[in-house]
């Protein structure tokens, strides 16, 4: 029987020693080496994209049910599928991640989802029918699902071990940015000029790419040694010891030469990680965070009585922003699980008082009849009832758990513990299944809705969370400051881990 993940710790077990590894000794030359950071800048700016264009139809789906255009103007089901078919071309772009990240390499990869991305958004901007919107929002979405399964394992194949997990929630730092952009810019700008709008940062992202090296652990998969040299000094700093550095990535990538075969899925090496990455993203998707953000106006417009939802929005958008940052600034000093924990724990909470708020409010909605989000379903008896704010709370706190762990932690962890010769493969892999679970959970809220009631999946949403906890303390392994060598070495030993 093969050991468990986690477990007490064995005297012969050197990978997850209590000691910090060599490279950790020429950490303070790093940071002073800004280039790593304007690299990880440049990448990111993907994300900021992603962010952008996931939320594009918050503000545009109203202004088209009331477009004046009656090739444009849409009905409720046209609108469901112009907001949930981005997850579809999402899912198609995980898909197409699982051979152009090894194909091309993480950064070529990054730069050609600029191509869909532009293509996208100029169909949007200049749709004269409900195709044309379509498949703009499809290829955004696919453009999103490239760069949401290469950029976190670029950003990660080149950080330092002491400023991974910080720069490892830097994608979800940025698609909060791009999202709280669209929802500002969505106030007062037309929603033709806020898809031209959204291009601005992919060509910004594709000139700064051009000046930024490739991931030196797949140049020396493609057997380019000087070239990875050289990136590698340029990111760490030629001060620092990037040759030592550089010995550990090329011992470990010569024990991975060979592409990855099916019989080697049967190794535990190869089959542990993997499993977590993917079960991972599913359940972090099963947690509600779609639904909820899909249909996030539509419950403050039943539920905010101060503000407008568009507002509320928006506030939600800072919470999430906030977590995100309390994220990065401890995840590499309190380490990943803790705050997976956490961020589980609060969910739970948050996903259970909207449950028992519908379910016990004085007007629930009823079981097998339409449910509208936007027309008081969640309505307490009393317009200035203070229980009216308990959905509002509910929600911004959910978003903080949610963005304060399983958000940017699971993309993290993704990057961090796919073995090389599978993380290409791997990493789509996961965001296609992340965003055909987002599909089928956004398509099939309503439904559930009007057939069981709305406290129904909120329920469900407050018991993954708790399935949540059960995986990450017993499966999910700590990282914090670990060479991504020493964490594929902890893989391929066997050996127990513990929990710090």
């Amino acid at each position: 029987m093969e050991q468990p993940l986690l477990g007490s710790e064995t005297p012969d077990y050197e990978t997850f020693s209590e000691s910090p590894p060599p490279t950790l000794s020429s950490f303070p030359r790093t940071l002073k080496n800004k280039r790593l950071f304007l690299a990880t800048f440049a990448a990111v700016l993907g994300n900021f994209s992603f962010g952008y264009a996931l939320v594009y139809t918050s503000p545009v789906i109203p202004a088209l049910e009331r477009s004046p255009n009656p090739a444009l103007r849409m009905n409720k089901t046209e609108s469901s599928w112009f907001g949930s078919v981005f997850t579809l071309g999402a899912a198609a772009g995980g898909l197409s991640a699982m051979v152009l990240n090894d194909l091309l390499g993480r950064k070529l990869s990054i730069m050609f989802s600029a191509v869909p991305s532009v293509i996208g958004y100029a169909l949007m901007a200049g749709a004269q029918g409900l195709w044309m919107l379509l498949l703009g929002r499809t290829l955004t979405g696919f453009a999103g699902g490239l760069t949401a399964a290469c950029i976190p394992v670029y950003v990660s194949e080149i950080s330092h071990p002491g400023v991974r997990g910080a720069l490892g929630a830097t994608p979800q730092i940025m698609a909060v940015f791009g999202s709280l952009l669209l929802y500002a810019l969505g106030l007062k700008v037309p929603w033709r000029w806020l898809a031209v709008a959204g291009e601005v940062p992919v060509f910004v992202m594709m000139v700064l790419l051009c000046f930024m090296p490739n991931s030196p652990r797949f140049l020396l998969s493609q057997g380019k040694e000087e070239e990875a040299l050289e990136a590698l000094a340029w990111l760490r700093g030629r001060d620092t010891d990037f040759h030592r550095e550089f010995q550990q990535i090329q011992n470990s990538v010569q024990q991975q030469s060979s592409g990855l075969s099916w019989a080697e899925l049967r190794d535990p090496f190869i089959y542990k990680p993997i499993a977590i990455a993917v079960l991972m993203r599913f359940l972090q998707q099963l947690t509600g965070v779609t639904p909820i953000l899909v249909y996030l106006q539509s419950i403050f417009h039943s539920t905010a009585v101060l503000l407008p939802p568009e507002e509320d929005a928006a506030i939600v958008g800072a919470v999430r922003l906030v977590s995100v940052l309390i994220a990065a600034t401890t995840m590499d000093k309190a380490g990943r699980k803790i705050l997976l924990f956490v961020s589980a724990s609060i969910m739970f909470v948050a996903n259970l008082v909207l449950g028992l708020y519908v379910h016990f409010s004085p007007q629930p909605p009823a079981p097998n009849t339409t449910v509208d989000l936007s027309h008081g379903a969640l309505e307490a008896s009393g317009s200035g009832s203070y229980l009216m704010l308990i959905p509002l709370l509910a929600t911004m706190l959910f978003i903080m758990g949610y963005a304060m762990g399983w958000g940017p932690i699971t993309w993290l962890l993704m990057s961090e513990i796919l073995p090389l010769k599978a993380r290409g493969v791997a990493s789509g892999l996961c965001v296609l299944v992340s965003w055909l679970t987002a599909f089928v959970l956004t398509k099939s809220f309503l439904l559930v809705v009007n057939a069981f009631g709305l406290q129904v999946p909120f329920y469900f949403f407050a018991a993954i969370c708790l399935v949540n906890l059960v995986f990450t303390g017993c499966c999910v392994p700590e990282t914090r400051r670990r060479s991504l060598e020493q964490i594929e070495s902890f893989f391929r030993t066997g050996q127990r881990s513990f929990l710090r």
